[in-house]
């Protein structure tokens, strides 16, 4: 068995494009044992789209490696990619991305069609995710347009569940809630850590971070520990400071 749930080595992207070459990530190295909660913090264009595009198998990095459980996604096919999302990885968004007409119960099963999972264990797949997130079952029958956004998240995470994934990805999963919905969500999130679920939030908000075990920062295509965080900011007031002080002496 892998160290390892997700383990990338100094992996970089290079976007083309005819304005010339974008350096979206810059030789990121990110280990995430079983279990852990992690969170990944940083402003917009800072790379962590790019950086949750290629954890989740839907994008290749420029060079570099990136295994999940040990398998190495470099140069699999998109065929099995494909494979590889349906049945190990687990995704949550900012906007839910259900399906607006469909019962939250055909939502939930939505990952499981493209798997070989028997029709006739989908549902009870879905209803065990779905008491796992609390959704109480008087709304299983219940179309996703007629929830409340902190339901809709809770559809969406057991969506993520259903499958039994080995790593849940959450892009801004609190971004479009209130704070009273935020804190529910989150403590859901930090009660499946201590399940044993991985996950991996990428998120701008400190608040969302505090719920997590680690906290790592992004910035230009690049991590940072929360020690080397505070060292750049410092560096940076430092420099604001002295800056302002020559312009006060002229």
């Amino acid at each position: 068995m892998a160290k390892y749930v997700l383990d990338a080595q100094n992996v970089h992207r290079i976007y083309e494009s005819a304005a010339g070459y974008t350096a979206a990530l810059r030789g990121v190295t990110l280990q995430v044992p079983k279990g852990e909660f992690l969170c990944v913090m940083g402003p917009s264009g800072s790379g962590k789209s790019t950086l949750m595009n290629i954890l989740g198998g839907l994008d290749r990095p420029t060079s570099g490696t990136y295994k999940l459980e040990g398998l190495l996604m470099n140069d699999l096919t998109d065929d099995e990619l494909a494979e590889i999302r349906g049945q190990r990885l687990g995704f949550v968004f900012q906007r839910y991305n259900l399906l607006e007409r469909a019962t939250v119960m055909r939502n939930v099963m939505m990952p499981l069609i493209y798997t070989d999972v028997p029709k006739s264990e989908r549902e009870g797949r879905a209803y065990k995710a779905l008491r796992v997130v609390g959704l109480p079952e008087e709304y299983y029958d219940h179309r996703s347009n007629e929830l409340s956004g902190g339901q809709m998240q809770r559809v969406a995470i057991a969506r993520a569940l259903v499958n039994n994934p080995a790593l849940i990805l959450a892009d801004e999963p609190t971004g479009a809630l209130d704070s009273a919905t935020s804190e529910l969500v989150m403590n859901l999130f930090a009660n499946l850590a201590e399940q044993g679920k991985t996950i991996v939030i990428i998120t701008h908000d400190p608040e969302t971070c505090a719920w997590g075990d680690r906290t790592v920062h992004i910035r230009d295509g690049r991590l940072f520990s929360d020690e080397e965080e505070r060292a750049l900011v410092e560096a940076a007031l430092k420099s604001n400071a002295g800056v302002q002080a020559r312009r006060g002496n002229t």
